[in-house]
């Protein structure tokens, strides 16, 4: 476990609160009389005193800033019937995240002020009350950013640390990979030929969007910020080109890297690029809209797209989805998703940063562009 120490200096006005409650050992042995803790959970009594957590303190107005956050400190709980406890080792920094703090209608309920900031994670089995997951087993799941969780067992998913490193369960195999592949195949229906185009191509969904394209016979062309990024699209996951959208005009780099037209615009960042996209559509395109990373933090109300004409004219649809209406076929992507992964055709990068006190911190690297591949906080 990572006990809390001395806080960064830019952390200082964090505020930081211990809600109080029994010890695990009393809640443990209170509850249960009729049977010992198991070895396991001995291990979580005695080096898991506190639990500590980032909780939702206020909605934030453009960027979260450290007032948005508490810093909170609790008794790690005890699972009930078919409940688990789970160390969580990795949690998962997603775009999403910035709207899940905000209120208004959307596809899920969002966080509220003074609930844990929720987040998927992955981490170990510490004790269990449920058949089907045992004490020990790899586990992913909607953990929250904290160091320990309890959660339905039928809301987690084992995972195999060795067929694949625990992040990569949050990035290629997790959330982003499910999100690229239903997305590029379902919404967007790429077949060999088509020329795809993906924007945020250096994320955690547009990497595996542009490799997905290739494996299926595609053309990708990613457009991403800055030449380190074009040039790990292109040399190492194997793209066809990229557009730094920092240093050209994106619409007229398009035209040259897509001459006949955009088959598939998979859009990740909304705004200009957008917009840029639908000009070079090519007749019957399918436009994948995933999400809108430009917008999240904006403080007036963004504008529509202006060219949307274009999809009347090409014969085109534009289409929203939501990754979780594909809950039931996750095994699919991953089975052959895995596969590939396995045969070198599918890389995986992870940008992994250390300590749940540099949650706040690290969050905003996904706004600033920083990362290449998927952000992941290692807590444990």
């Amino acid at each position: 476990m990572l006990r809390p120490g001395p806080r960064p200096a830019h952390r200082r006005g964090l505020r930081r609160r211990r809600r109080d409650g029994p010890h695990l050992r009393q809640r443990a042995r209170g509850r249960r009389r009729d049977r010992p803790l198991t070895p396991i959970e001995e291990d979580a009594v005695a080096t898991a005193a506190v639990n500590r957590q980032y909780r939702l303190a206020a909605r934030p107005v453009g960027l979260p800033e450290e007032g948005d956050w508490d810093l909170t400190e609790e008794p790690v709980g005890e699972p009930g019937d078919g409940e688990v406890l789970v160390q969580v080792q990795y949690v998962s920094l997603d775009p999403a995240m910035r709207g899940w703090m905000s209120e208004g209608r959307s596809y899920i309920a969002p966080v509220a002020i003074g609930e844990v900031m929720r987040a998927g994670g992955v981490g170990r089995v510490l004790a269990s009350r449920a058949g089907g997951v045992a004490e020990g087993d790899h586990v992913s799941g909607i953990f929250g950013v904290q160091e320990y969780a309890v959660a339905p067992a039928d809301g987690v998913f084992k995972v195999d640390p060795q067929l694949a490193s625990l992040p990569t369960y949050l990035g290629t195999l997790g959330m982003p990979g499910m999100t690229a592949y239903f997305g590029l195949l379902d919404i967007g229906a790429a077949h060999a030929g088509d020329t795809v185009v993906v924007s945020g191509a250096a994320g955690a969904v547009g990497q595996v969007v542009g490799q997905i394209a290739r494996i299926k016979g595609c053309r990708a062309v990613g457009i991403a910020g800055g030449a380190a990024k074009c040039a790990y699209l292109v040399d190492e996951l194997g793209f066809d080109a990229a557009v730094d959208y920092k240093s050209e005009d994106v619409r007229r780099a398009l035209r040259g890297h897509c001459p006949d037209g955009i088959d598939v615009y998979f859009d990740n960042v909304g705004g200009e690029i957008l917009d840029a996209a639908l000009t070079g559509l090519a007749r019957g395109a399918r436009v994948v809209i995933c999400g809108a990373i430009s917008q999240y933090n904006a403080t007036q109300a963004p504008s529509g797209p202006a060219n949307y004409m274009s999809l009347l004219v090409n014969r085109a649809r534009m289409e929203g989805f939501v990754v979780f209406d594909y809950a039931t076929r996750y095994g699919e992507a991953a089975r052959e998703m895995g596969g590939w992964l396995a045969s070198g055709q599918l890389k995986t990068r992870e940008d992994v940063a250390e300590g749940l006190e540099n949650f706040p911190e690290t969050l905003l690297r996904l706004f600033r562009g920083e990362n290449i591949g998927k952000l992941v906080l290692k807590i444990a």
